[in-house]
């Protein structure tokens, strides 16, 4: 956070309470260690501790780890060339329940969901603290509580349900019903609404205020209206939360598209919370987990194979290319469809690179078969992507290589641009310094739009989607961008999403509370339409969890697997 300190670590029993948490700008961030159970209950340790509670959402938010949980096995993302994890994306045998992502990941949500519980019930013995303050932070914890029940929620279904601070070891665990967990989640969201400030930030920015909870609860109701324990009124909750977030705060959606993710602008009228990162490396030590906290790491993941081509070689600027991620077909061709009037498609995926490797007569690389040598002076276009097929002859025409679609590969593929770091000290630095925007304006509206148009409010929904729509027009195209009630569907808004939030850990949970991630896997993804089944809404229940809860009569764990693993 830029304006929260202290990264903390603790002995023995708290261990599992405190985590590391990162500042930006204002104070000097210390490194304690060898601190007691009992540090937390004083006013300073009160404090570090809510302060720390934050530091789980770094582990799912910009992570690799959470990317995999939140990107691969859609419609929209295909694997690129290299990379571990596939299982997430194709269904295979790869994805059981020994995965360290899913072990490190639900271990890590807990950590964080016992600061909470921590806090809120040590809060009425610690002395220091005004009583408004204290109610402030304990609102926090119900917040970012609600959040990580969220999403183990979401991955994994009913889930321990702990709602107390766990102070020792024990193998008394049970998983509860969707029910209890919207009935848990519901109840902290409301409660931390009650009591959060109402204003788009806090002044002491990165900690949670009501607008923040209010958007989280939006997405509860929104996920439950689809499910086995809908209300009639999920929808209408939804979009009222919505429309307060829209309209009560100040939020404003920036004129232009690119300008959301400038890495100089992170603190824009768009952005309604975020998870705070730092170039300190401090705060990117391992973890608890024994994984690294690579800061905000997303800029490895989306890159093309460039640095290999002629006039090429790796840098700062055009990042570090791990090819995890490459866009599908359904996704370039059908949600990018209009190029004339969005200008989403230019602005989301990098079609240019210059030449940052001069020399003559290279040999030209594979996927351009018009030419065999070229030749570039420094700034050169060296590689173009159209983003539509060129005849040879169009192709020979040009002096630098031109990758069509026909040529793409697990390698070589538009790029996604909006994480890239060129603040890293070096071009092998991995760990990121940006932060990453949890929720923003344009997608509160999108879900807005989705709530009102299941609520039959037609009208409506058309001036939320409208309002992301016109921003994305290029100039005198934006009139051209507007829907009509008659034309605004389901599947508009599936589109529209995929457009507007591409790559930004949102897809998979979306198409699971759509209950159509099944359905849009095997239509979108032939890379997964083999493998995926029904039980693929739920990820395996982790090993050690099932090890370390207690027996039953027969024998066997009383913590439950999810079907089909």
């Amino acid at each position: 956070m830029k304006h929260i300190t202290n990264s903390i670590k603790i002995a023995g029993v708290a261990a599992m309470l405190l985590l590391s948490q990162s500042c930006k700008d204002v104070l000097d961030e210390k490194v304690i260690s060898g601190i007691g159970n009992d540090y937390m209950n004083t006013t300073k340790g009160f404090d570090d501790a809510v302060k720390a509670a934050y530091s789980s959402l770094r582990y799912y938010y910009a992570s690799q780890q959470g990317l995999t949980m939140s990107e691969y096995g859609t419609d929209i993302y295909a694997t690129g060339a290299d990379g571990g994890y596939k299982g997430f994306h194709f269904y295979d045998g790869q994805l059981n329940p020994t995965v360290d992502y899913l072990i490190n990941t639900w271990d890590e949500l807990y950590k964080g969901i016992n600061t909470c519980n921590a806090i809120i019930e040590r809060a009425p013995k610690v002395t220091g603290i005004a009583d408004a303050t204290k109610k402030l932070r304990v609102a926090e914890a119900k917040f970012l509580r609600a959040h990580y029940y969220y999403l183990l929620f979401m991955q994994w279904g009913g889930v321990d349900l702990r709602m107390t601070e766990t102070v020792v070891p024990t193998k008394d665990t049970k998983r509860a019903t969707d029910a209890e967990m919207y009935t848990a989640i519901i109840k902290d969201l409301t409660e931390a609404i009650t009591d959060l400030e109402a204003k788009a930030q806090s002044a002491d920015y990165g900690r949670a205020t009501k607008p923040h909870a209010e958007t989280l609860l939006a997405k509860v109701y929104l996920t439950k209206a689809y499910s086995s324990s809908k209300a009639a009124d999920d929808f209408s909750k939804a979009a009222a939360l919505c429309k307060n977030v829209t309209t009560a705060y100040g939020y404003k959606l920036l004129d232009d598209f690119a300008s959301v993710f400038d890495e100089n602008n992170q603190l824009n009228s768009e952005v309604v919370f975020s998870v705070q990162y730092t170039s300190d490396p401090l705060t990117n030590l391992t973890n608890n987990t024994g994984a690294t906290n690579g800061g905000n790491n997303l800029h490895l993941f989306f890159g093309m194979q460039y640095d290999v081509q002629p006039g090429m070689k790796r840098d700062v600027f055009y990042g570090r290319p791990f090819k995890r991620l490459r866009p599908t077909s359904y996704f370039l061709n059908t949600v990018f469809a209009d190029r004339t009037n969005d200008s989403r498609y230019k602005k989301t995926f990098r079609d240019t690179w210059y030449s940052n490797n001069p020399g003559t007569n290279l040999n030209a690389a594979s996927f351009d078969d018009s030419k065999t040598k070229v030749s570039f002076a420094a700034g050169d276009t060296a590689i173009f992507i159209p983003g539509v097929e060129w005849t040879k002859a169009e192709r020979a025409a040009k002096k630098y290589q031109v990758l069509v679609p026909s040529a793409y590969s697990e390698a070589l593929f538009p790029t996604l641009m909006k994480f890239f770091d060129t603040k890293r000290p070096d071009l092998t630095y991995e760990a990121g310094s940006r932060d990453y925007f949890v929720f923003r304006l344009a997608d509160v509206y999108l879900m807005q739009a989705e709530a009102l148009l299941q609520s039959g409010n037609v009208a409506d929904a058309v001036t939320a989607i409208n309002a992301v729509r016109y921003r994305a027009g290029w100039p005198g195209k934006k009139e051209a961008m507007l829907l009509t009630a008659n034309n605004l569907t389901m599947e508009t808004i599936m589109e529209e999403r995929a457009r507007e939030l591409a790559g930004e850990q949102m897809r998979w949970l979306d198409l699971k509370r759509w209950n159509l991630l099944i359905d849009r896997v095997k239509k979108y993804n032939p890379q997964a339409a083999v493998n995926i089944k029904d039980y693929h809404v739920l990820r395996p229940i982790p090993q050690t969890q099932i090890d370390r809860s207690a027996k039953g009569t027969d024998g066997k764990s009383v913590f439950a697997q999810n079907p089909g693993y």
